[in-house]
């Protein structure tokens, strides 16, 4: 479907770069497209609470053209609508660049953008060569991107991720841009940095990025957003132009920050801690009122996945809770969304009419203040909402904490034992 002629779009005609990222309202605080986790109601809380830019989930294009029935159940006439739910970058996976142009063409309508992820590492990507796996046929990715470019009314972004070497990140960065992408988002991970080797995004080669290329090229930097501090301190650090979360997001909506304004009245001394880490029975509430009103089947299914995350360290102290979650399946509705709520919302009101549970609702800095990131770890109750922090080297520490990094000296001495 490579259009060639007079019906072809000159590039010429639509927005490109710098001039594209004013016209959605210059975005710095950014919700990350998501297998099947940033859809409409999650976008819709995280609007409110302060996102300035939404992608979707990230979406498979060929399915999406060939089947009818995954196209209405990740993608309807709410998604993208003038009111609600922009500005919307609508994120594919593609190998093929026809089928990319087909899918974009049924959502360009709907969206201020189309993007091409180049940074998902799973297994299922690599079987279906797509997302970083497209990393070593760069032929591909400028045949992807460019017939977009030339053949969309808007624009064509790309998602990636880093090379061990900087020099050769530069160089597929260049190449990426080269090919039309108006916008490049960096993850500052490793196609092999994922699950228990996940570690931290490098913000130096982001930075290092940010120096190197033009200064009218938009670049969103991604990886290391935790706390709300997190996005000033990588904005400072890098020089991109504006930050992404996709776990920091999807544990903490309150992440990106705006005063939220509940339907019970919040004492006056609560303040910062309220509006950064929400109470878990408030949060669910605002997010099942904004569910009960999305009448969108994905944002349907991903409702029980975001429960557990918003709710990860309360369930571990109220465990019935866990197990009515779990229940939940597609026979499932919205009513029983509505209980598990209204049990949540049982539980912290009983919790707070004890005067040691308000006493000890402050946050507190960790004892383990920080890292080599400079991240400034925090000690969260349990009833508000906090960020996870993955394994590291098998190991994970609760209450806002986790362990440093291990240099890569000590990690290639751990492999030389497993070998022997």
């Amino acid at each position: 479907m490579t259009i060639s002629g007079p019906a072809a779009l000159s590039p010429a005609t639509k927005l490109s770069g710098r001039a594209f990222y004013e016209s959605i309202g210059s975005p710095k605080k950014i919700v990350a497209p998501m297998v099947d986790q940033s859809e409409l109601a999650w976008r819709k809380l995280s609007r409110r609470l302060g996102a300035d830019l939404c992608y979707t989930p990230m979406l498979h294009a060929r399915l999406f053209v060939t089947q009818e029935k995954y196209r209405n159940a990740m993608f309807n006439a709410l998604d993208g609508h003038s009111s609600t739910d922009r500005p919307l970058i609508v994120q594919f996976c593609a190998n093929e660049p026809d089928m990319l142009l087909q899918a974009a063409k049924l959502v360009e309508t709907q969206c201020d953008a189309v993007d091409l992820n180049l940074g998902c590492p799973q297994n299922i990507a690599r079987r279906g060569h797509y997302g970083s796996f497209l990393q070593d046929d760069w032929d591909l990715i400028y045949k992807l991107i460019n017939n977009l470019h030339v053949n969309l009314s808007i624009p064509v972004t790309a998602k990636i991720r880093i090379f061990p070497s900087r020099e050769k990140t530069l160089a597929y960065a260049r190449h990426v841009l080269s090919a039309g992408a108006q916008i490049l988002t960096v993850h500052g991970r490793t196609r092999e940095m994922k699950g228990q080797q996940t570690g931290l995004a490098d913000w130096n080669v982001i930075r290092y990025l940010r120096e190197q290329l033009p200064s009218e090229t938009v670049i969103f930097a991604n990886g290391n957003i935790l706390y709300h501090e997190d996005i000033n301190r990588c904005l400072e650090f890098t020089g991109v132009d504006a930050v992404m979360s996709a776990e920091g997001n999807l544990y903490n909506p309150a992440i990106f920050v705006k005063p939220i304004t509940y339907k019970e009245a919040i004492p006056a001394d609560y303040g910062t801690i309220e509006e950064l880490f929400p109470r878990v029975d408030r949060i669910l509430r605002e997010y099942f009122e904004i569910l009960k009103d999305t009448p969108a089947e994905a944002s349907h299914s991903a409702a029980k996945s975001h429960m557990f995350r918003l709710l990860r360290p309360f369930l571990s102290q109220h465990t019935p809770i866990r197990a009515e979650i779990a229940a939940i399946n597609r026979n499932s509705t919205i009513d029983d969304f509505r209980m598990i709520t209204e049990h949540v919302e049982e539980i912290v009101r009983k919790l707070f009419a004890d005067d040691n549970v308000k006493e000890r609702d402050i946050i507190r800095p960790s004892d383990q203040s920080s890292d080599q990131s400079g991240a400034e770890y925090k000690d969260v109750p349990y009833w508000r909402v906090q960020p996870y922090f993955r394994p590291v080297n098998g190991q994970i520490l609760f209450g806002g904490k986790r362990p440093l990094e291990q240099s890569k000296d000590d990690n290639e001495k751990q492999k030389e034992q497993k070998t022997k």
